[in-house]
């Protein structure tokens, strides 16, 4: 020991001295004999001092520390030299086969339904893009978190095993050097440190509380510091473990909330830290507090501070480990085998299999960290992943025990790991052979389900726990994985260990025959519904499984047979009460049977017998292999006893029977449910199905007289058919009938349904053809919805794609809705009525659909049985069940009571039944007849259906009876398929007649013309009744129309008033407009304005109906509309945006548009009280509502009440003013008003007001010209010389609703509370205008429409209305607050107005300066003492003037931003047009121009650009502003435009633009007429200093004509951006968690969505990561793509959004939300244009209002932290 002493002395000289070099560590290390015992002592020194901190640690720094005094010496040690260059060298030494990357909850995964051997065989998302199954019918899944990727996996893939990067032997990697062997001593010393640090894992991960450290951890005495540590679970709600917390350690909100997602991130968090009374003290308050709120307590423990230190370091180790074992395959086997090996002497388990143990006391992240480990070593080497299930079998029932009682989800527990070993094919067999892992599973399974076990030994679930339940499903699952792929070779000991494992499965199956029998309830109702769900459950669970033993039992015949005994001995174990007790005796017809005497009706009855369903399978099968005659050697037939088989499915069957026929509605809804599912796809095969198969077998093996007494007796129906009952009562009656229609139809299923291999000679293929069939028979389905009809295998795939496109073609779908596949023509032959699988209402659609078509096509409505397949050998005797005695007297009873006229005892149903069943019988002797010689047929139907009946005085034969049955008024609708019948006995008949061969050959052609005559008869019969009906219909018609005028007679001189009312409308249009033929009339501007033309405008209130005409002096009507903030038309996405407009100031529009208020309505019109009314009624129900409301009544929202989109305000309705200009003064006129002139008269009247307001100072009027022309001929008055009028007086209500409407505006652009008084309410008027037409004109150019022509109806009412408020909105608003914002606006294009605060000209957008001015311009008229304002020939010049010298600016602004860049200019025209347009007259007036212009800038912009070049980028530019200023001048004037503007934009758009709005088709003559006015303008404008840094900053400009907004390119294929999201890191957390990417779909950012770490804080409520981009990217409304789940999130605000179908769409045209069917989906162009337009047509608002209306729910989902 003292050696030892001295190097502990010398070691901490050397850790003192030299820390760092790790390598001197290391080779100290390699001097001692004992690594194991040096190692820990190390650790026991530097562990507790890295880790001291828990409650509050440096990561970085104790990383570095870890690193710097633990890793590198060991990994020095490891190599022995330096390890980086280790480390690289095994990292070029060649690639893996296999990949193994673990997936995380919510990754992506990839199956190939081509390739896969099962599905459980997946691919990560880059193994996938890089293989071969990307070109395969694949799948996409997300994934729980806990698998693995199997790419390199050759039992995992049928083909393309490999991907690009696994593949063995790529890229320059020859053979040899591909395993770049470790040296001998590498591999000595991980034989040397591995088990150590593995041993050290174990021993710090498997923790009991009160432990203590190991001696050789225990080097310095122990301190007083201890943690409490809280450990996550289950059962706490977050909100539980924040309230604890908050309350046990008396710490704030935060900090508990940041302990909370720790414990739920890592499993565990320390939460307090101090002495041990003080921790153990914390611990008990937690605990109490946490029992107050739950039943369970938190788990809390109090663990020592080195104990801590260690365990959180144990598990650091772990990763290392991973990632020194990911270099090489040999360190990968040193460490398994250092796992595996057991210690001698010591009663531990390995170490393996003590991890797997403590699993399930383990916290989360301890659990992942060391699951991985086992990831990373034993799955990728597959001797050891042998080894590693071979521990996990032995261990089984042990680990699926503590799974059960645990609380933690499946993915996180080492049983998930089962579906990694049990799936593999070569590792599924060993363990059969080896450890009889289907015994293990199937007695686990026994083992934890006994407390659901009653005293017979039956199972039943009531009051059982969903949790502990679902957690059993697990074990089934396991089954399941074992027996997925068939043996193909069968060794003898497989053989005897699988049976071994059938008999233990049957334990199981014994314990579910005849489970929670149930009695019929008489008398009362049932008080509770006993719960039905979880045997329902593991009937769906182990459906699959049950036709996987069957399956595995049919690869080999002895081996059938063994199975096929042992499960009869099952059933005849379970039934042996059968044979002990009483027994009735029943007759008819002369036949009598003795039979247990039972009463579905009376005793207990269970639906649940898996086990004579699994006989029943085992027996198709046996019939498949044509096994059946040895079965004799291992059942002898004396022992069969096949009464015995059929007795419990038949009472099944009864019990539907009853069910239906509404015996059992005593018995609650569980009964009900549980018929549901008996007969459900899901779970059909293994219990419906298979009873009617047994009873196939009963029919097949019993004499049929007798089978069928049976039946009669357990339907309880022998009574009814023995007439010995006659009934009264109307109840009875329904219910005896119901119960016959039952019979029937299972007996017409025990015959004719053959389509099961084994039953009838059928393929699986024509199975599934026949299912679509009839599923297509109902309506054409889409895709999902077939599959979803269709039964799945274990592989999930239903067999639908190979079949479907022979009996069905596919419909595409449109830009909604979804794809279908419609039948075609000849499949509809096989359709059978009685389809077995169909529900009562899709038999009654399918036979209503048939019936229809077949009337379509002129045909008889009868629809005959299709002739069924053969039956196999085995069942062939069930046909005669047909031809005995029993069945001709239950028919010919059936037919005696229908023709009786006193008898209740028959319905039409049951008809329908008994002529299917006649046919059925007639089919089959035909199909004999024709097969083989007459006297060797002795199925002889026809015979004993033509023998009379009974009775000998009246004696009839079923043909007469039918024949009788034709004149039955009832039956009108089956007399079609009477008359096939009795063809049908007819060709049966002739058929036996045909015994020598002359005969039969006439006999034959004429009985083919007697068809053909009586079918042509029935033809003439239709016609005749087809013409009767139209003439029929023709009468009415005409008494119809008489009718009418005789009414119109009678009340002529109402009709007058209205035609009277309609002319004069008419005629007043056509005064109006009778000058507009001369095109001379259609110009909006200046002194040749055409006249305004107004229609009196009558409007119906949509609330009261009343009509009313509009009118200044009448009360106000409005229009609903909706106001809202938009960025449709940005050019600078994303640009902060004020949360609150406190300190905006609106006047001018930024030119990139980046956000406006937009206005829309949806053109309905009520009265302004009845919409008051209607709103304060809204406003008090919903105060009595309790649910979330949809709108938010507070910023005055409302459904339309007639179309019930949102709306937040109502538009006052005003009526056009009509102008007219008298031709006399516009001449004088034109001579004296030049713009020269008018600017100097405007500007002398500002300048008066500026006077006025300023008292007495002395006035500078802004000089515009340096001539001495300020003369004082202008003066203050001078304005009103040319024509005033005085002011318009508006009605009070209408003066109401435009102050309501613009305060709204107000509130809603500027994000303010509302206030009627502040200034900026014009100008938000204003802004509201020019904006809405922008996006209007913006929407139609996008489409391609003509700019008046295709304006919707609700577009085209809103603006008129809009501009029409504008103009009242100015006179009821304080004119010298106009004045002001005027003076503001024009001092824009008028520099010399030094009005404070004038924004550069390129950093303006011109057209809401137009609409400003133009709606502003008025005031100017204004005056205290008078109210005037400008007549129409003033206001068309200041119009014409304004429009003028604003588009000059726009001119300019379009010129100085051109995009000078060459490359772009000759892709821009291509160059052949370069010389033609140079010497057109509009390119040398844009050269001179762009001369001019340069000379004013300094230089700032180039000369050498050529004419041509300038005049195209002009032209497209201004086309824009020209449209929408057209828009705006034709609602604020109602000028009519020219035809061209109507029409498509073509060639005549621009020259008609031009002439409506008086400018010349080349602009720069504009310049020219007014040069000497504008040049001194043109000269301020580019020299202003805002200008010209504009300019010199390229980057900022925005160019016109600006570019249309849409969203953004979206990948073809769906993968590719899964692909983005999976490659997507959240910015705020470093961990790896599940994660939500979204997508925006304005500006493709992607956001993390629905997660903590993203969260911001906005006016004091937390609001998502989505929800806080909405309000930058899209001022609150947004649209987002979630990535994970292919859904479309709308968004509006903080709290409203709804879903949207994705625009991705799988080959079969149907959306795929949640991917959950998985199918590859590709891009819709179509949809994803509409989703465009919905946001360009601002109705995203509209679609959430409508989709919440739709789906209210009472908690909807918390849009605010998306």
């Amino acid at each position: 020991m003292a050696e030892e002493e001295a190097g502990d002395a010398e070691r901490m000289e050397v850790s003192t001295e030299l820390p760092q070099t790790p390598q001197r560590l290391a080779s100290w290390w390699d001097q001692q004999i004992d690594f194991h015992t040096t190692f820990l002592n190390h650790l026991a020194r530097l562990v507790p001092e890295i880790y001291f901190a828990e409650m509050e640690p440096d990561l970085e720094k104790q990383e570095e520390n870890i690193k710097m005094s633990i890793f590198t010496p060991l990994e020095w040690y490891l190599f022995g030299e330096d390890p980086d260059i280790s480390l690289e060298k095994l990292k070029h030494s060649g690639a893996f086969q296999l990949c193994g990357k673990v997936f995380k909850s919510g990754e992506t995964t990839y199956s190939c339904r081509d390739c896969a051997i099962d599905p459980t065989c997946v691919l990560c998302m880059d193994c996938f893009q890089n293989s071969v199954h990307k070109n395969h019918r694949y799948k996409m899944h997300t994934s729980t978190g806990g698998g693995f990727c199997d790419c390199g996996d050759t039992e995992a893939w049928k083909t393309g095993p490999f991907c690009i990067s696994h593949e063995p032997g790529r890229a320059g990697t020859t053979k040899e050097n591909l395993r770049c062997p470790l040296n001998e001593e590498v591999i000595a010393q991980a034989r040397k440190i591995f088990p150590s640090v593995i041993k050290y894992i174990v021993e710090m991960t498997v923790w009991e509380e009160e432990k203590e450290l190991p001696p050789q951890l225990q080097i310095r005495e122990k301190n007083d510091s201890y943690y409490c540590v809280l450990f996550n679970d289950e059962h706490h709600s977050y909100d539980h473990v924040i309230y604890s917390l908050q309350r046990a350690l008396d710490c704030e909100l935060a900090e508990a909330q940041l302990h909370t997602t720790a414990i739920d991130k890592e499993g565990r968090r320390a939460v307090k830290a101090g002495a041990f009374a003080a921790c153990q003290e914390a611990k008990e308050d937690i605990k109490s507090h946490s029992e107050n709120v739950s039943q369970h307590p938190l788990h809390v423990e109090v663990l020592h501070s080195e104990v801590m230190a260690h365990q959180k370091f144990a598990l650091r180790l772990g990763s290392w480990m991973n990632k020194i074992m990911s270099y090489s395959s040999d360190f990968r086997q040193i460490f398994c085998q250092a796992c595996l090996r057991e210690e001698p002497g010591s009663e531990n388990p390995c170490l393996i299999s003590r991890l797997m143990l403590w699993d399930a006391k383990l916290y989360k992240g301890a659990r992942k960290i060391l699951h991985e480990l086992i990831f990373s070593s034993f799955f990728m080497e597959m001797e050891y992943k042998k080894f590693f299930a071979m521990e996990f079998v032995k261990y089984y029932k042990q680990l699926q025990k503590d799974y059960i009682s645990d609380d933690h989800d499946r993915s996180i527990s080492i049983t998930a790991l089962s579906v990694q070993m049990f799936t593999v094919p070569t590792l599924a067999r060993h363990l059969i052979e080896e450890q009889n892992v289907i015994s293990v599973i199937t007695e686990t399974l026994l083992e934890v389900l006994p407390e659901y076990l009653d005293r017979n030994n039956k199972f039943n679930f009531q009051g059982y726990s969903q949790d502990k339940l679902g957690r059993v499903y697990a074990v089934i699952c396991d089954l399941k994985y074992i027996l997925i792929s068939k043996p193909t070779v069968w060794t003898e000991r497989l053989r005897m260990q699988f049976l071994e494992g059938i008999r233990s499965f049957l334990k199981i199956l014994t314990c579910m025959q005849g489970m929670e029998e149930i009695r019929r309830q008489v008398g009362q109702h049932i008080e509770v519904d006993p719960d039905w769900e979880a045997a329902i459950a593991i009937q769906m669970q182990l459906k699959n499984i049950l036709l996987m033993f069957q399956e595995w039992c049919a690869c080999d015949e002895e081996l059938l047979l063994v199975a096929y005994k042992e499960c009869h001995k099952a059933v005849m174990r379970c039934s042996t009460s059968f044979k002990s007790s009483s027994k009735t005796v029943v007759q008819l017809c002369g036949h009598t049977l003795e039979t247990k005497s039972y009463r579905v009706s009376e005793d207990l009855v269970s639906i649940h017998l898996p086990i004579s369903r699994t006989l029943a399978g085992l027996h198709v099968r046996l019939s498949r292999l044509g096994a059946i005659s040895r079965l004799h050697e291992f059942v002898p037939f004396e022992d069969f006893q096949v009464e015995v088989l059929v007795e419990y499915p038949l009472r099944c069957l009864v019990l539907v029977a009853q069910v239906v026929a509404e015996m059992w509605r005593r018995n609650g809804l569980s009964l009900i449910s549980q018929v549901f599912y008996y007969q459900d796809v899901k779970c059909r095969e293994e219990m419906y199905d298979k009873d009617i198969i047994m009873l196939q077998i009963g029919a097949s093996l019993m004499d049929p007289n007798k089978f069928l007494l049976l039946v009669l007796q357990r339907y309880e129906l022998a009574d009814a058919f023995n007439k010995t009952i006659s009934i009264k009562d109307q109840d009875l009656i329904k219910q005896y009938n119901t119960l016959i229609e039952e019979m029937l139809q299972v007996l017409i299923y025990i015959v004719g349904e053959r389509y099961v291999p084994g039953v009838g000679n059928v393929t699986k293929e024509e199975v599934t053809m026949r299912e679509i069939i009839h599923l297509l028979c109902i309506e054409p389905m889409p895709h999902s919805a077939i599959a979803k009809n269709l039964p799945e295998n274990e592989n999930n795939e239903t067999g639908l794609e190979n079949v479907i496109n022979k009996v069905a073609t596919f419909k595409k779908p449109g830009v909604s809705g979804h794809g279908v596949y419609e039948l075609k023509d000849e499949s509809l032959k096989d359709f059978n009525m009685y389809f077995y699988h169909y529900s009562k209402t899709q038999h009654s659609k399918a036979e209503h659909m048939q019936k229809k078509r077949r009337k379509q096509e002129n045909k008889d409505e009868a629809l005959p049985p299709p002739p069924p397949p053969e039956f196999c050998p085995a069942f062939s005797k069930a046909v005669n069940l047909l031809n005995c005695d029993i069945m001709m007297y239950i028919l010919r009873t059936i037919f005696e009571q229908a023709v009786d006229p006193d008898s209740n005892l028959w319905t039409e149903g049951m008809l329908q039944m008994a002529f299917h069943i006649l046919a059925l019988g007639l089919l089959e002797e035909k199909q004999q007849l024709q097969k083989s010689p007459e006297e060797e047929v002795t199925f002889d139907f026809y015979h004993k259906a033509s023998r009379l009946g009974s009775s000998a005085m009246n004696a009839q034969n079923i043909q007469m009876l039918l024949e009788k049955l034709k004149g039955i008024p009832q039956l009108e609708g089956q007399k079609d398929m009477i008359t096939w019948i009795l063809q049908m006995f007819d060709t049966v008949k002739r058929l036996r007649e045909k015994s020598c061969l002359i005969v039969a050959t006439t006999s034959g052609s004429e009985s083919i013309k007697n068809d053909e005559i009586t079918h042509d008869k029935e033809k003439a019969e239709r016609k005749r009744k087809a013409e009767a009906a139209r003439l029929h219909r023709q009468k009415i018609m005409a008494q119809m129309s008489a009718l009418q005028k005789n009414f119109i007679e009678t009340h002529k001189l109402m009709y007058d008033s209205t035609s009277e009312m309609s002319g004069k409308e008419d005629s007043i249009m056509e005064e109006e407009s009778t000058p507009a033929v001369s095109d001379y009339c259609k110009i909006a501007l200046g002194p040749k304005r055409g006249p305004s033309v107004t229609e009196k405008e009558v409007l119906t209130c949509i609330l009261c109906q009343e009509e009313q005409e509009v009118k200044i002096e009448n009360n106000a009507m409005v229009l609903s509309a909706c106001v809202q903030k938009s960025t449709a038309l940005t050019q600078h996405r994303g640009k902060p945006i004020e949360l609150s407009g406190e300190t905006v100031d609106p006047l001018f529009m930024d030119s990139d548009l980046a956000y406006g208020t937009y206005t829309g309505s949806c053109g309905h019109v009520m009265h302004a009280v009845c919409w008051q009314k209607y709103f304060e009624a809204v406003q008090l129900s919903s105060q009595q509502r309790i649910h979330v409301d949809l709108f938010d009544l507070e910023s005055g929202e409302y459904l339309c009440p007639l179309c019930k989109s949102l709306c937040n305000t109502v538009i006052p309705i005003i009526p056009l003013q009509p102008q007219r200009i008298s031709s006399e003064n516009t001449e004088a006129l034109a001579q004296l008003l030049t713009l020269a002139r008018w600017i100097q008269t405007v500007l002398a009247r500002i300048t008066g007001y500026n006077m006025k307001h300023a008292k007495g100072e002395k006035p500078t009027i802004p000089v515009l010209f340096d001539q001495g022309m300020g003369d004082s001929t202008f003066e203050f008055h001078s304005i009103l010389s040319f024509g005033v009028q005085s002011s318009i007086k508006y009605s009070n209500s209408i003066k109401e609703m435009v102050l309501l409407f613009a305060t709204t505006i107000y509130r809603i652009g500027l994000k303010v509370p509302p206030d009627e008084m502040d200034p900026r309410i014009p100008m938000m008027t204003w802004s509201t205008c020019a904006f809405t037409i922008q996006a209007i004109e913006n929407l139609l150019g996008d489409e391609g429409k003509p700019l008046f022509g295709a304006l919707q109806n609700r577009q085209h009412n809103g603006l008129k209305a809009l501009m029409q408020f504008a103009i009242a909105q100015r006179i009821t608003c304080s004119q010298v607050l106009i004045q002001k914002h005027l003076i503001r606006l024009l001092s824009v294009v008028l520099p010399n107005l030094k009005s404070e605060a004038t924004p550069c000209l390129l950093s303006v957008d011109l057209f809401h300066v137009l609409v400003g001015t133009v709606l502003a311009f008025p005031s100017l008229y204004w005056d205290d003492a008078v109210d005037l304002q400008p007549s129409s020939i003033s206001s068309s010049y200041n119009h014409l003037y304004l429009f003028h010298l604003i588009t000059m600016a726009h001119m300019l602004q379009i010129l100085l931003t051109t995009d000078t860049d060459l490359s772009f200019r000759i892709s821009f025209s291509g160059l052949p047009l370069a010389q033609i347009q140079e010497e057109s007259e509009e390119a040398r007036s844009a050269s001179s121009f762009l001369a001019e212009v340069s000379q004013y800038t300094s230089g700032c912009i180039g000369c050498g650009i050529p004419g041509w070049y300038l005049w195209v980028s002009l032209k497209n530019g201004i086309i824009p502003y020209l449209r929408s200023a057209a828009l705006f001048f034709h609602y604020l004037l109602g000028v009519t435009p020219p035809e061209e503007l109507f029409t498509n934009p073509a060639e005549g758009e621009y020259s008609a633009l031009c002439s409506y709005l008086s400018l010349p088709t080349n602009l720069f003559l504009l310049f020219q007429k007014y040069w000497d006015t504008v040049r001194p303008l043109l000269q301020r404008w580019c020299t202003d200093p805002a200008l010209l840094n504009c300019l010199k900053q390229k980057s900022a400009i925005v160019r016109y004509p600006r570019k249309r907004n849409s969203l953004i390119e979206l990948p073809d294929d769906y993968s590719c951006l899964l692909n983005q999201a999976s490659h997507f890191r959240c910015p705020r957390s470093a961990d790896d968690e599940r994660k939500h990417p979204v997508l925006c779909l304005f500006c493709g950012a992607i956001l993390c969505s629905q997660n903590i770490c993203c969260q911001e804080i906005v006016n004091g409520e937390e609001v998502g990561a989505c929800i806080f981009h909405a309000l930058h990217c899209g001022a609150g409304v947004c649209i987002f793509l979630k990535i994970r789940e292919c859904r479309v999130v709308l968004v509006e605000g903080k709290a409203r959004g709804c879903a949207y179908p994705a625009p991705y769409l799988d080959e079969y045209g149907e959306t795929d939300p949640g991917l959950k069917r998985g199918n590859p989906l590709h891009l819709s162009r179509e949809r994803y244009r509409k989703l465009h337009l919905v946001w360009q047509q601002h109705c995203i608002i509209e679609e959430i209002a409508r989709s919440q209306e739709t789906n209210q729910m009472l908690f909807g989902f918390n849009w605010q932290l998306l």
